[in-house]
């Protein structure tokens, strides 16, 4: 296929197979590289088995995890294990993910050892099951203010990947000193949420902005299953054409962080399901600096965010799937067509 076609092609969201299949092949390719590097012991350290339940163990706080982290690897398999990263993010998510782990040399300056332990080297791979083309598997980035999830059903399709939940944090949203001085981890997840909250009319902020305070953390936490919230806020399609821009926006901004194949089945899903009941509501304060609290709600799936903490500068965002997070509806349905598998699995 000609480059010029497939960039047309790229920027209408419709990718070749062989383009979509890429994204599977590039991480189960760099998931073995990393293996590879790994002593017998580092391995058994990192991998679990794909039932295991600490699959659907996930933090952002800073609490001790399973896995290998890197300040325990050598300099060739920090190498390789930021090369999978790189494989499982966008380069924009990659980067968010860099700055927010930078952030922890931030909060150790700041916080003179009198807090948990600050330190850019405790960030874990985990994996769960063998990474194979056939059979289900998965893998885990985490450490603190970060959570990413991605579970393979079917290595050979686009289709049969499972990316979330996606968790992003920063503390400080926004660096007010030092080196880092200015830099916001996680600016447009904040100044898009303001500018359409903003640009509400008063009769849609009647229904857009809800009583009371914003809550002191996303409402969901690190549930193993995300709960659907209160159908309240304002409806997509009560927006006007710039507000449904502004909504839209927002949305492939969690989107985005995934590589664009990912983004791009993740945004079909949405539109398959309906744009015209997606709700966004809003708590707090409308200035920055002023705790507050979003979140975006469809059929299939929860956006949360929020800034209350630290004088409204600290962050915590999250992007949830109401049926496959881990993969849940990817794996029901690869059962129902193979449950020689799901047994294999559960001996395992």
């Amino acid at each position: 296929m000609p480059f010029r076609a497939l960039i047309l092609l790229v920027s209408l969201g419709m990718l070749p197979l062989w383009a979509q299949e890429s994204v599977s092949t590039s991480m189960l390719n760099a998931s073995r590289a990393f293996l590879a590097t790994l002593t017998p012991e580092q391995k058994a350290r990192s991998t679990f088995p794909f039932n295991s339940d600490e699959r659907f163990r996930w933090f952002y706080t800073p609490v001790s995890r399973k896995g290998i982290p890197l300040k325990d690897m050598t300099e060739q398999q920090k190498k390789a294990a930021m090369d999978l990263l790189r494989a499982g993010l966008s380069e924009k998510g990659y980067t968010k993910a860099e700055t927010i782990r930078a952030l922890e040399n931030v909060l150790r300056e700041v916080e003179k050892d009198q807090g948990p332990t600050r330190d850019t080297g405790l960030y874990f791979f985990t994996f769960f099951g063998e990474p194979s083309e056939s059979t289900p598997w998965g893998w885990r980035y985490e450490g603190h203010h970060l959570s990413q999830n991605w579970t393979i059903v079917n290595g050979k399709s686009l289709s049969g990947i499972g990316s979330s939940p996606q968790f992003f944090g920063a503390n400080p949203a926004e660096v007010r000193s030092g080196p880092l001085k200015g830099k916001r981890a996680l600016a447009i997840e904040e100044d898009l949420g303001r500018s359409l909250v903003k640009s509400l009319s008063p009769a849609q902020r009647s229904e857009a902005v809800l009583s009371g305070n914003a809550p002191s953390e996303i409402l969901t936490s690190n549930q193993r299953e995300a709960a659907i919230q209160e159908d309240k806020g304002i409806a997509y399609a009560k927006l006007d054409k710039e507000q449904q821009g502004l909504l839209l926006a927002l949305i492939e901004e969690y989107l985005n962080a995934q590589p664009r194949a990912l983004a791009q089945a993740r945004l079909k899903k949405i539109r398959d399901a309906g744009l015209s009941t997606i709700k966004f509501a809003w708590i707090g304060g409308l200035e920055k600096g002023e705790g507050h609290y979003y979140r975006v709600q469809g059929k299939t799936f929860l956006i949360e965010y929020d800034n209350t903490q630290n004088d409204a500068n600290h962050i915590h965002c999250v992007w949830r799937d109401f049926t496959n997070d881990w993969g849940e509806d990817l794996l029901a349905e690869h059962y129902r067509n193979d449950p020689h598998d799901q047994h294999a699995h559960k001996s395992h």
